[in-house]
């Protein structure tokens, strides 16, 4: 629900449900699906909140505050100057029926006022336990209605919640504060509170306050960066604790049956990014050997296609089929190679989905002059074996070597630059064997022309 008309940002609601769909969080009522407790935003629910001013106005626990915007601002100015917390001086409290009647026929502007008692009732906390503050000594009467009709927080929210039914509020530990004067308009109404649990702040790792200027750590953030939802979901909502084991693989189902309030902390948390990039790697593992495995394989299949569009002619044939992409996610997996899909797209893995640059080709030929002749006996041998087994291939290039009279690091060196136009990166057998044997052929193939030949040509790999 937005708080005031000049709080309402056009989407904001939209993108809201959009990000709790995206996580697997889906609220059992709200704006789009309806429910018993509507309207659920709070312009719709004006007259609600008007309704139920008149009862404490009524019982004398709120009252008309007339005071100007400039008086206010003179207020806090002293305030300041005094270095004194800023707070309203309840001027308007002690005015008389007839002069609260005078000014409401001038149709004079005004807010409504709650009424703060001398001293406030001790609560307890669902996680900070026993909790006393008596916030008359340090603010003035709270603003319950404004000038344009429209509630303030503390006025809505316990009306909401008293007409939603809502029987517990777990929110973060900046409004404990507020929480006596919840209390005390909950007591002026004669209604049963619900239990309230401050939650500890989530901060930076270097323990500064989130900001919402910080871009990094909205949700649109997170998605865009091609984290699973799953892995957010447990990255946020553990860095507080309230479990007592290790989250970073289970999903939003057996977060809810593990999460334990009594576990959560009362200190500060610090958001941990680290966590984040094993909890990513851990749940791609899980969906890797889920039934959920082939939504892995189509999210990867739409990554790297908008990546390479401009090179997608380059791109051998295979390099998009599911059975390839499915054999590159098992191999990252297998030994923790990426953290998310889009690791893929690093320059370390370019060689699985583009021909890569050459630029080693010329120095290695003139080093050894022999080298077309020993890539094409490669070619022979890679085409003569039966199965295309990493162990197989491996064997048929220790042979190679032997036979080319090449030295077998320089071999590997060669054979790598022509694969993948790197100089370190995974073993060539098992680049091999990852690529596929015509894949693996066409680029050997092309390099010998390139060798052969003053100017490459166009060659689709």
């Amino acid at each position: 629900m937005h708080w005031f008309q000049t709080r309402t940002v056009s989407g904001a609601i939209e993108r809201l449900q959009d990000m709790l769909q995206w996580t697997g969080i889906v609220p059992d009522e709200g704006p789009s699906q309806g429910g018993n407790y509507g309207p659920y935003i709070q312009s719709q629910r004006l007259e609600l909140y008007r309704e139920n001013i008149k009862t404490l106005l009524q019982n004398e626990t709120s009252y008309y505050c007339f005071c100007t915007p400039l008086r206010l601002d003179l207020l806090r100015r002293d305030a300041a100057r005094n270095r004194e917390v800023p707070g309203y001086d309840n001027r308007c409290r002690h005015l008389t029926k007839d002069e609260v009647q005078e000014k409401l026929a001038r149709k004079t502007p005004y807010v409504i006022r709650l009424k703060l008692e001398p001293t406030t009732d001790p609560w307890d906390d669902l996680i900070k336990g026993p909790v006393t503050s008596n916030v008359a000594e340090i603010e003035g009467d709270p603003v319950l209605l404004k000038s344009d009709g429209f509630p303030t927080y503390h006025f809505a929210n316990v009306v909401d919640d008293h007409y939603m039914e809502v029987t517990h509020v777990l929110r973060g530990d900046e409004w404990r504060a507020s929480t006596p004067k919840h209390l005390l308009l909950y007591k002026a109404f004669g209604w049963h509170p619900p239990q309230f649990g401050h939650l500890p702040l989530i901060l930076n790792k270097d323990g500064t306050k989130l900001s919402k200027r910080q871009g990094d750590i909205h949700v649109e953030h997170f998605r865009n960066s091609r984290y699973l939802p799953e892995a957010v979901v447990s990255y946020v909502t553990t860095v507080g604790s309230g479990f007592g084991v290790d989250t970073s693989s289970m999903t939003l189902e057996q977060l809810v049956q593990q999460f334990k309030l009594e576990k959560v902390r009362r200190n500060n948390s610090r958001l941990d990014p680290l966590f984040l990039e094993e909890s990513n790697k851990a749940h791609l593992k899980r969906l890797l050997h889920s039934s959920k495995r082939n939504d892995l394989v189509s999210s990867l299949h739409s990554i790297v296609a908008e990546a390479y569009t401009n090179r997608l002619d380059r791109l051998h044939q295979d390099a998009l089929s599911v059975e390839y992409l499915m054999r590159i996610l098992d191999w990252s997996m297998t030994e923790d190679r990426i953290c998310k899909l889009t690791d893929l797209l690093l320059p370390s893995f370019a060689f699985l989905w583009e021909i890569p640059q050459h630029s080693l080709l010329q120095s290695l030929q003139a080093q050894h002059p022999h080298i077309v002749q020993a890539l094409g006996l490669c070619t022979q041998r890679l085409q003569e074996i039966p199965d295309f087994e990493k162990d197989t291939v491996s064997q048929v290039l220790k042979r190679s070597a032997k036979e080319s009279q090449i030295k077998f690091n320089v071999y590997m060196l060669l054979l790598r630059q022509v694969l993948s136009g790197l100089k370190e990166g995974p073993p060539v057998a098992e680049m091999m064997t990852l690529l596929g044997r015509q894949n693996t052929l066409r680029r050997i193939e092309y390099s010998i022309k390139l060798m052969t030949s003053c100017q490459a040509v166009p060659f689709a790999v």
